[in-house]
């Protein structure tokens, strides 16, 4: 299975349909292999060993998705936002790459001694007229390349073979699916993973998909509306923004359009989500959960369940809105203890993932899996009875005070009730009598202050004086990824 596949049955099944743009500048899925093909003969031309993206999302990614899939070459985004002494080690683990670069990262890549192209003059290559050769490529060698984030260490590069997205795409999508007029909205960056897995699942269903290059959450707004988007994806900081938009403005929230809104990328609010529920009644929530090493979504907790959840009074069904919902069905998921034994239900231990679309792979290190192909994600977390899984946070997160170990996540939770609070990082800061002691960072709501001791007060209340943190700051804003991922080597940083 090669990822041209996807795009070839797309151009022989529905060509003349519009996958790619706003409506007004919209490419077709033959126009986009036609520009594929493109850009696959100025990889070839130039000998280019990969394709490294360095721009912000938009019409140039897919293309150069496509185009790297039919020269025979890895696709390998970067964050534009690093700085230039971290963006010169990953350019030099490329050479001979060819590089597309926006103008202000184009001096980083000459120093790397890389050819680059703006994204502008990228799709004047990729013109469309291409001969349709696709090179002589095996399908498990790496289609793209992803660094992992780097919130608690180097970055990795994670490697997703062709048949790695493959699988997931098949797995999770029914080909043509999307009605005609299916748009889907993503305002997520190309080097997130989330970027190339909706770049092909849309694709694959044969719905248009229209990219946001930043957030803004009038602009998004007005883009749903303008746009008539059906299906869009956020992060959970940019759907707090768009309802706390929507709240401070009054009027009309409607957004008549939208049947599905899917978030994922770190942990939703249990506030923030019911507020979105109660103010689109009709719009399907998804909360999807996955990392880079599974090729994007391994669970799912779809829109019935989220309703189901609200509805509630059984306190284990209402605390389901948190869950990340059940495993899809072509993954195997275990929870496990330290010894690799698997957990029954309730008892938190190690998620860890089984199946085609895990790569698990990261370069220059190999596959990381046990003797019976699991990946430890580093994720801690528990099924309960109906197989609902609630993630409780990165491992290396996890705070040992006393010799009890206390993940963050759950301190994080209960703060965030008090609706004065609008952000929260907890961490572990050594100390000479506990190991650890619990800190607290809060970012004040718009328009709230925030009261420090009452805030201990609730988390001593909702779970007991060992998980109370012992001193709670007050920032104006906390550091996080362009998707959400709290940096909590950073917040340290502003403690020391």
């Amino acid at each position: 299975m090669h990822l041209t596949m996807l795009l070839d049955m797309a151009a022989d099944g529905f060509g003349d349909r519009p996958v790619v743009g706003t409506s007004a500048e919209a490419i077709t899925a033959t126009g986009l292999r036609e520009r594929a093909w493109s850009g696959a003969r100025v990889l070839r031309e130039r000998e280019a060993s990969a394709l490294i993206y360095l721009a912000t999302n938009g019409t140039p990614f897919p293309v150069a998705m496509f185009a790297a899939a039919y020269a025979g070459v890895p696709l390998v985004p970067l964050n534009y936002r690093l700085g230039e002494a971290q963006l010169s080690d990953l350019l030099g683990r490329h050479p001979k790459a060819l590089v597309i670069a926006a103008d202000s990262s184009r001096d980083v890549v000459a120093a790397a001694g890389l050819d680059s192209v703006s994204p502008e003059e990228w799709l004047g290559l990729a013109v469309g007229d291409g001969d349709g050769v696709v090179s002589d490529v095996d399908v498990d060698s790496p289609a793209v390349v992803i660094y992992t984030s780097g919130t608690t260490s180097a970055p990795k590069g994670v490697l997703l073979r062709h048949a790695n997205l493959v699988s997931y795409v098949i797995g999770t999508v029914e080909y043509m699916s999307a009605d005609e007029d299916d748009v889907a909205l993503v305002t997520v960056p190309p080097y997130h993973i989330a970027a190339v897995a909706n770049c092909i699942t849309n694709l694959y269903a044969g719905r248009r998909t229209v990219v946001l290059d930043h957030f803004d959450a009038g602009h998004w707004l007005a883009t749903v509306r303008a746009e008539r988007v059906t299906n869009a994806l956020v992060v959970p900081t940019m759907l707090a923004r768009v309802v706390e938009h929507l709240a401070e403005r009054g009027g009309d929230t409607s957004v008549p359009s939208l049947r599905t809104l899917a978030y994922g990328g770190a942990p939703m609010p249990a506030r923030i989500i019911e507020q979105a529920l109660h103010m689109w009644p009709s719009v399907g929530f998804v909360n999807a959960y996955g990392l880079t090493e599974t090729s994007s979504t391994v669970a799912v907790l779809g829109p019935e369940d989220h309703r189901s959840a609200l509805s509630s009074s059984d306190p284990a069904v209402r605390a389901r809105l948190g869950s990340a919902g059940r495993v899809i069905p072509t993954v195997d998921l275990a929870i496990l203890d330290a010894a690799g034994n698997e957990l029954p239900a309730g008892e938190v231990g190690r998620i860890c993932l089984r199946g085609d679309q895990v790569s698990a792979e990261y370069a220059g290190i190999g596959r990381a899996v046990d003797s019976n192909g699991f990946f430890d994600t580093r994720d801690e977390g528990f099924l309960d009875a109906e197989g609902f899984l609630f993630i409780g946070g990165r491992a290396d997160d996890t705070i040992i005070r006393g010799g009890e170990n206390i993940a963050p996540a759950e301190i994080e939770a209960v703060l965030m009730e008090d609706p004065s609070v609008g952000d929260v990082a907890v961490i572990g800061i050594p100390d000479d009598e506990w190991g650890q002691r619990i800190e607290a960072v809060v970012v004040p709501a718009p328009g709230q202050s925030v009261d420090t001791g009452a805030l201990r007060a609730l988390a001593r209340a909702k779970l007991r004086s060992s998980k109370t943190p012992d001193r709670i700051h007050v920032l104006e804003s906390l550091p996080r990824t362009e998707t959400g991922k709290l940096i909590r080597r950073e917040v340290r940083g502003l403690l020391s």
